[in-house]
């Protein structure tokens, strides 16, 4: 060919008459002719390309370490010559480009023949990689030959590269010059740089690959051996054994185990070689090749090779069947015996024609053939591949406890190896853990999830409400409870019928087959999931349909699980809420701030409390149920509730926590009694507790600890300390006592209780957190509610492993002048001068219309004291939030409050302090009690 022969018409006229539809006389070669009629049926217009573009290409790292020699001696030779080079994947998309001067590089760039674009022939025309993988050989192309206007100042030679092994062609080699520098001996290049790049692959192969492919070559040059014409099949009369050893012949046993190893080759599309121990000490060497007829119908033949025989070869191609047995009877099917002679004859179903593709012409021919069912090739490794993604779906879908990610996960699974796009629409009762009603076409859905090979779908997008109407097959999958398949949307009109704007964008952009199917379990319809296509050129079929109903069903079960846990999550942290401190209680001891972080596996036991009690004191608790769920949220409501009931009988801290750890103990043994012979949350309640008490007016704080971790405490000026406080075992163990610490707080100093989880994770052990927290607290010019918010952000990631519990109080005094306090002797005439006492102090403290009420009070005490108790009496005023009257003696002996006869001359005391005051109550000291009474200010 050439320039001459292109400029002056020659093509020129032969492509516009092509166009035209006129024939095209012998002057154009057959290949491009025959590529040019492909292009014409693609809807290809010659002044007009549409090249989509798809970033971030890659091949495997192995085929790379292959063609990057080849590819760089390539371009260190081709550096003076001009012209570029370019590797391809195997569906003609570039990946790289060398080479190629300036001038070149960006006119490849104008017609887009670059990194990222399609270069495939029912994209950009005829061309040296497209018309290469069309052809599956290499091809020369030159001038007006290429189909696309843009591309004739271009002369380009492309040559496909297989796996040697396999024969898949695993990418496409090209090298591009501008016309005037083409010339015909680019297609020797291009075909010695594919030869040395599937030289390359062959070395990468497993030693087991390479030892049976050189058997399998050496094999092919030991023709003798089998002096009559081979056969299969059953031995007839005089064959002797029936083994096949010895003549030539395969027998029953031979035959079998070449059969299984040929079927199991067939339905595997990753395995290539495997090698057959025959009768006779013969060994077979079985080689799975890709095959091509001059028809164009391609198929899979498994080659047998026998030392001292000839090839066995079984084809099978794989058009689909309508009736196509399993792979199993792939062998079966055959004539009982078959011979088929040295030379090859013309076998049925065009066989003769079927040869490996890139298969050498001048190996020897003698052959003998099997031919099996058309289609159980195909079938095989598509329900193998359909076994795979459901493999692959019970390992990836509901990894987690969330309705939305499992979705999403039955989303990623499916695109794009089923669908190029998957719905998933679900209604919100479903997402809130709640019982989904009958859902119909007025039910309202969300769009949980949508997975898609690319954005430009114009489906509905997540998050938004759909409701269908009653003629899609959305609809009609809810209210039948089936699966819908819609092959060819373009004609489903009810599915048009939803939102025919937006549909019809839909269609423009290429999805045309639809497979919806209705997400149920256990009996309960939970929504609906919807598969589309539009890449895949192929519609769904009605394998399709089943394959999506197993995904769909299992999905589905995945999504009622999460469903019901997120109901039980719910209730679980619906009833913590209830449980947990709502507001900060009236008191003037302390300031507080508090947090609470629900572990990320869920709602756990850690709570909080802050307990004011009688003379102005407060109690402060932070405590820790080991688990999670209804179980762990109820017993920390059992605790906290009897804290508080300790704590109105003002326990001493050590003896509260040891009533406690009673409790707890009970309760273990409460839940064997109460369940036996069922299944349980759990059998055993473990807990830790730390309990302190501070007192404004001592400005003395005491503390116990059951098996929790260390209090800190913040100095006024920055100094941090954690509390040597002695441990105790953890609640419900029993048998040993709790110790107290107490220590003297200074007037704004932050006592800081929290629970393990602030601390201590999987990723960092207690000791680092602990010097961590040292260091923030290390701020005492913060608020209570500032030191909470620091901690947290410097110790807790976004969803903590365990729940979080943290209490942070700054002290306060009630200074001298708020207190007033009398020793009295144990002589009833200080009854009077007590009365006295407290009407002049009520005046001092402008509180002189409570001063009759705290007279009679304070006299009825005193006078209860003297006469009942011993040691020495003590009275005692405080002005806080309330006024509080306290009596203490040296007596354990509490007084009770009874009701008085008619006839009695006592016994009305108590009935007169309870009716005047509004609280009173008795608190045990290590000296003996305190009998106190509170009453609102005006």
């Amino acid at each position: 060919m050439t320039v001459a022969w292109d400029d002056i018409g020659g093509l020129v006229d032969a492509h516009e008459r092509f166009l035209a539809g006129t024939l095209v006389d012998s002057t154009v070669r057959d290949s491009v002719l025959d590529s040019w009629k492909r292009c014409r049926s693609a809807g290809l217009k010659p002044h007009q390309l549409l090249i989509p573009h798809t970033p971030d290409l890659a091949l495997d790292d192995g085929f790379l370490r292959a063609a990057d020699p080849v590819l760089r001696d390539l371009s260190t030779s081709l550096g003076e010559a001009g012209m570029s080079i370019a590797l391809c994947d195997p569906r003609g998309r570039m990946v790289q480009r060398l080479g190629g001067d300036r001038q070149l590089r960006h006119r490849l760039d104008e017609v887009n023949f670059a990194p990222g674009f399609d270069a495939s022939e029912p994209v950009a025309g005829t061309n040296g990689v497209g018309t290469a993988l069309a052809e599956r050989g290499a091809v020369y192309v030159v001038g007006r030959e290429h189909f696309a206007d843009c591309l004739q100042p271009f002369a380009c030679a492309g040559a496909p590269v297989r796996d040697p092994l396999s024969g898949r062609i695993e990418a496409v080699l090209d090298l591009t010059c501008l016309r005037d520098d083409g010339d015909p001996a680019m297609l020797r290049l291009v075909r010695e740089a594919a030869r040395g790049i599937e030289a390359r692959l062959l070395e990468q192969s497993t030693q087991r690959e390479r030892a049976l492919l050189a058997a399998y070559r050496r094999a092919g040059h030991d023709i003798g051996g089998w002096p009559r014409q081979p056969r299969l099949g059953p031995p007839g009369p005089g064959d002797g054994h029936g083994d096949g050893h010895g003549d030539g012949e395969l027998g029953r046993i031979d035959l079998a185990v070449l059969r299984e190893k040929a079927e199991e080759l067939l339905a595997s599309p990753r395995r290539t070689l495997d090698e057959v121990v025959l009768s006779g000490g013969r060994t077979a060497t079985l080689l799975r090749r890709t095959v091509r007829s001059a028809a164009g119908e391609t198929g899979v033949v498994v080659e047998a090779r026998i030392l001292g025989g000839r090839r066995l070869r079984h084809v099978v191609p794989v058009e689909p069947a309508p009736a196509a047995p399993s792979a199993t009877a792939l062998l079966s099917t055959l004539p009982a015996r078959l011979t088929v002679p040295v030379v090859p004859a013309q076998p049925p179903h065009d066989a003769a024609e079927l040869r490996p593709a890139g298969a050498d012409d001048s190996a020897p021919d003698g052959r003998l053939l099997l031919l099996g069912e058309p289609g159980v090739g195909r079938l095989a490794v598509l329900a193998r591949r359909r076994l795979e993604m459901l493999h692959e779906a019970s390992g990836r879908i509901g990894t987690t406890l969330d309705v939305t990610r499992t979705a999403e996960e039955l989303a990623e699974v499916t695109v794009p190896l089923f669908a190029d796009f998957t719905a998933v629409d679900l209604p919100d009762a479903v997402l809130g853990g709640d019982e989904p009603g009958p859902l119909g076409t007025d039910t309202p859905l969300r769009r949980v999830a949508l997975g898609a090979v690319h954005e430009e779908s114009h489906l509905y997008g997540v998050g938004d409400c759909v409701q269908y109407v009653p003629s899609t097959p959305q609809a009609r999958s809810l209210e039948d409870r089936q699966s819908v398949l819609e092959p060819a949307l373009v004609a489903a009109d009810g599915w048009l019928a939803q939102d025919p704007a937006r549909l019809e964008r839909v269609l423009a952009a290429g999805i045309h087959s639809l497979i919806t199917v209705p997400l149920r379990a256990r009996g309960t319809t939970l929504g609906v999931v919807s598969f589309y296509r539009s890449e895949k050129p192929a519609p769904f079929e009605e394998d399709d349909l089943s394959l999506a109903q197993e995904l769909a069903g299992r999905a589905a079960i995945c999504i009622d699980n999460a469903r019901r846990w997120t109901r039980e999550h719910n209730t679980a942290l619906a009833l913590q809420r209830s449980l947990l401190p709502r507001g900060r209680p009236e008191q003037s001891a302390v300031d507080v701030a508090y947090r609470y972080l629900p572990a990320q596996a869920g709602v756990g036991g850690d709570w909080f409390d802050v307990i004011p009690l009688s003379g102005a004191r407060v109690a402060l608790v932070v405590g820790d149920v080991v688990g999670h769920g209804l179980h762990a949220a109820a017993t920390m409501g059992r605790l906290r509730t009897a804290v508080h009931n300790f704590c109105s009988v003002d326990l001493p801290p050590d003896d509260l926590l040891t009533h406690l750890d009673d409790l707890v103990g009970r309760l273990d043994r409460g839940e064997g009694w109460a369940v036996e012979n069922a299944r349980t949350d759990s059998g055993i309640v473990g807990a830790t507790c730390l309990y302190a008490v501070y007192d404004p007016v001592s400005r003395r704080c005491t503390l116990t600890r059951a098996g929790h971790p260390l209090p800190a405490v913040v100095a006024p000026d920055g100094t941090v300390e954690f509390v040597d406080l002695p441990s105790g075992p953890p609640l419900g163990l029993g048998g040993m006592p709790f110790e107290t610490a107490e220590l003297e707080l200074a007037e704004g100093s932050q006592l800081v209780l929290y629970t393990d989880g602030l601390v201590e994770d999987r990723h960092r052990d207690i000791d680092s957190g602990l010097d961590l927290l040292r260091t923030v607290l290390a701020h005492p010019d913060r608020a209570p509610e500032d030191t909470c918010e620091a901690v947290l952000d410097a110790l807790l990631p976004t969803r903590p492993s365990d729940d979080v519990a943290l209490l942070v109080a700054r002290t306060h005094t009630l200074g001298p002048d708020r207190v007033a306090q009398w020793d009295l002797p144990s002589d009833p005439a200080v009854v009077s001068r007590s009365r006295a006492a407290v009407t002049e102090q009520l005046t001092a403290w402008g509180l002189d219309d409570l001063s009759f009420t705290t007279e009679l009070v304070a006299s009825e005490l005193v006078t209860n004291a003297i006469r009942h108790a011993t040691g020495p009496v003590q009275l005692r005023l405080l002005r806080d939030r309330a006024l509080i009257c306290e009596v203490s003696d040296g007596s354990s002996t509490s007084p009770r409050l009874r009701r008085a006869r008619t006839e009695d001359e006592g016994g009305r005391g108590l009935f007169l302090v309870a009716q005047l005051t509004e609280r009173w109550g008795t608190r045990y000291t290590p000296d003996g009690k305190v009998i106190w009474t509170e009453q609102p200010l005006p």
